[in-house]
């Protein structure tokens, strides 16, 4: 009995922690949303509150009043991600496998040149002259989505992923005659679920918030990405707010720091609407890469 009551504690005070974290961390994107539908006048007077005296809109109508090119923003981030996202998983999973065969006598050799890519770089100016004097991607969607294809780091958990599986299915198979090929789209990528879902979504992630290749590569505005058509809205937005400034006028009319939180919400929106499809894939992917058996 008195083991009982003792569970029944632990468990209030376990959800009651728990709870509380969960406030804690929903309470930012309430302040989040709630600065979105404030006025400029009452965030400069009061500050960001969680409930406004005054609900308004102005900040989505100033946002949405160049509906066509930010759809158009979306597009491109949309088509880059997915793009990006389903070769980059295709690549990570290929090369992870590769070097995860103990037949490829180079493999070593492979493995840290991957490795050795983390530790130095040739650098930005380099690079801009990779990008665009020899491979002529200048104003190309491929350079929105060649940078972000690998990631060693993605490749390390890929591999560690393969190395779970055992080796006995893959030498079965190859006396039954498959290929490499067969070995691993047949075999291996059914059970890298959870391995691919995890690493889909950094990847996703990397391609979704990328704003420095397009500042760097991209001079047509048909071409923007949604992060970076929207950091140069913001920056003319607070270039406005700063010559008014220095002009002796007060811009009141402007919500500029709802229209912060506006872009905000409207960034992050798709992905956190995608987290939950993809958050049992994830949670089981995350402890199978932190626990091998």
């Amino acid at each position: 009995m008195r083991r009982q009551s003792d569970k029944v504690l632990f468990n209030i005070i376990g959800y009651l922690i728990i709870g509380t974290f969960a406030i804690l961390c929903i309470l930012p994107f309430w302040l989040l949303i709630t600065g979105s539908f404030m006025t400029q006048k009452e965030i400069t007077l009061q500050g960001y509150r969680l409930w406004p005296s005054l609900w308004s809109g102005e900040a989505y109508q100033l946002l949405f009043k160049t509906a066509s090119n930010l759809m158009q923003a979306y597009g491109v981030t949309i088509c880059v991600t997915a793009i990006g996202t389903t070769l980059g998983l295709f690549l990570t999973a290929m090369t992870a496998y590769v070097l995860n065969c103990k037949d490829f006598k180079f493999r070593n050799y492979f493995a840290f040149y991957f490795y050795f890519t983390t530790l130095f770089s040739g650098g930005l100016v380099p690079w801009y002259i990779l990008m665009v004097k020899y491979l002529h991607m200048k104003n190309s969607y491929l350079a929105l989505i060649v940078p972000l294809l690998l990631n060693v780091f993605h490749i390390i958990i890929m591999r560690t992923f393969i190395s779970a599986i055992p080796g006995e299915i893959r030498e079965s198979a190859t006396i039954d005659g498959a290929g490499d090929f067969t070995i691993f789209f047949r075999l291996t990528l059914p059970l890298l679920k959870p391995a691919l879902a995890t690493i889909g979504l950094f990847i996703a992630l990397g391609y979704w918030n990328d704003w420095f290749n397009t500042m760097l590569f991209i001079d047509k505005s048909s071409m923007y990405n949604l992060q970076y058509y929207l950091y140069q809205t913001l920056s003319k937005m607070e270039f406005l707010n700063y010559a008014a400034s220095n002009a002796g006028i007060t811009i009141t009319d402007i919500p500029s720091d709802a229209y912060k939180m506006a872009i905000t919400i409207v960034t992050t929106g798709p992905i956190v609407l995608l987290y939950p499809f993809v958050q049992r894939y994830f949670v089981k992917g995350i402890t199978l890469g932190a626990v091998k058996g």
